[in-house]
């Protein structure tokens, strides 16, 4: 059940982790179901996170006069760096200050919800008729209690980054789609190319062993009737994480173990690397700041231990803040933001995926073979982290980067590990 924003906003703690393409229309004008937004003479507060498109300036000015054009209001788009985004909205919960609309981190939005903070959008988006077209991934890290309280706007999620050149002198002609064939381009690269670090193993990056847990079959945790319990001490689990880290003691390096996602993509992007866990926003980087090594560069879906691992799809919503006096106008401005021209055109502008899923599904047959891979994973291998309000605190703690690099640095055997990281996230959701 959500709780009062007096009651919980003291207590909305935790960290992001992001951790996000065209049709033709700029979106339908709604405000509830089936309805119109007259918004003459009005004003919303957005709040936009700073950093995901750096060149966002012409784009909010197509915004604010596509919203003007369809309702008469204007739009006061206030950026909001994300290392205090957080603490921002905390603040404003707990003060009745929040904007009219926000854009959400995907973690934070059960939190949010359950403070009592958003805005219940399933009957707008039921009657907008979107609830049958939206990123899986997206709408369940949304929804709380059954109930959905972000919108998808974008998203991003991971894959394998490999250099081509390496796996051509290894011999390595079909990139890995199971755990034994990537066990077998390690053991290649390694054979014939000993200057080459076949697959680093950043122990920052939590979302470079998650999908190792997930491709066991294992979970990270499980919800029991409203109660929520660590399966990270479960056989699955612990069967994905001691493989993970029986490769690594062959394909990785020493001071990986410190290592983040960017660690490792910079790492990549010298050359002398063969595969690397890399976001899906990641390939434009690579092409400005290593062209070279992007032009031999190509991606495979993650693998499993018998196919396709998941991989967590990770971005923002919007949401709509129930302090708001304007809230039909304010989910007209949401529905013009996540469908259509605008969606798509903040994709391609951020490097994100959409939220749409008629919009993703464009990205499968795409050109750049890097986009259709990735598109692939997040159509059919996105998943989210536990929908719980407390997993935002989980990822405060560093529970699985610390889990991980324990044992990359040989201080822990995978067993021992994945006890303490299990002890250590149950005692948060026991409120320990």
């Amino acid at each position: 059940m959500r709780r009062s924003v007096a009651v919980v906003a003291a207590a909305v703690t935790g960290v992001i982790t992001l951790a996000a393409c065209g049709s033709g229309s700029t979106g339908s004008e709604a405000g509830g179901p089936g309805g119109t937004a007259d918004g003459a003479g009005r004003s919303l507060t957005v709040w936009i996170m700073e950093g995901t498109n750096p060149d966002s300036a012409a784009y909010f000015e197509q915004v604010k006069s596509t919203f003007a054009s369809q309702t008469g209001a204007t739009l006061d788009i206030q950026m909001v760096p994300w290392a205090s985004a957080k603490d921002k909205f905390t603040t404003a919960i707990a003060g009745g200050t929040t904007p009219d609309v926000a854009e959400v981190g995907t973690t934070w939005t059960p939190e949010f919800a359950q403070a009592g903070a958003l805005v219940d959008l399933t009957d707008r988006v039921s009657g907008a008729g979107l609830d049958g077209d939206l990123v899986p991934g997206l709408k369940e890290a949304g929804t709380y209690e059954g109930r959905l309280y972000g919108m998808p706007w974008y998203a991003g999620v991971r894959s394998v980054l490999y250099n081509k050149d390496v796996f051509d002198k290894a011999g390595i002609t079909t990139p890995p789609t199971t755990w034994a064939q990537l066990t077998d381009a390690v053991t290649k690269i390694k054979q014939t190319q000993p200057n080459v670090t076949p697959f680093p193993v950043p122990g920052g990056s939590e979302f470079t062993a998650v999908p190792f847990i997930w491709g066991a079959g294992g979970e990270l945790a499980t919800d029991n009737g409203g109660t929520w319990t660590s399966a990270l001490d479960q056989a699955p689990a612990l069967e994905g994480i001691t493989y993970l880290t029986n490769l690594a003691k062959q394909s990785s390096n020493a001071a990986a173990a410190t290592w983040t996602e960017k660690d490792a993509l910079t790492a990549y992007a010298k050359g002398d690397v063969g595969m690397v866990v890399a976001g899906s926003w990641t390939p434009a980087t690579l092409r400005k700041d290593a062209p070279q090594v992007a032009q031999r560069t190509g991606a495979f879906v993650m693998p499993g231990k018998s196919g396709m691992a998941p991989s967590f799809t990770g971005g923002s919503h919007l949401g709509v803040f129930e302090n708001s006096a304007d809230q039909d106008l304010a989910w007209q401005f949401v529905q013009l933001m996540t469908t259509g021209d605008l969606a798509a055109k903040w994709g391609q502008e951020s490097n994100y995926f959409p939220g749409q899923q008629s919009l993703l599904d464009k990205q499968l047959t795409s050109d750049d073979e890097l986009t259709a891979v990735f598109a692939k994973q997040m159509t059919q291998g996105g998943k989210t982290v536990p929908v719980t309000p407390l997993w935002g605190q989980v990822q405060g703690k560093k529970v699985v980067p610390t889990m991980m690099q324990s044992i990359l640095s040989g201080q822990a055997d995978p067993k021992t590990a994945v006890g303490t990281a299990a002890a250590d996230m149950n005692a948060t959701f026991s409120g320990n």
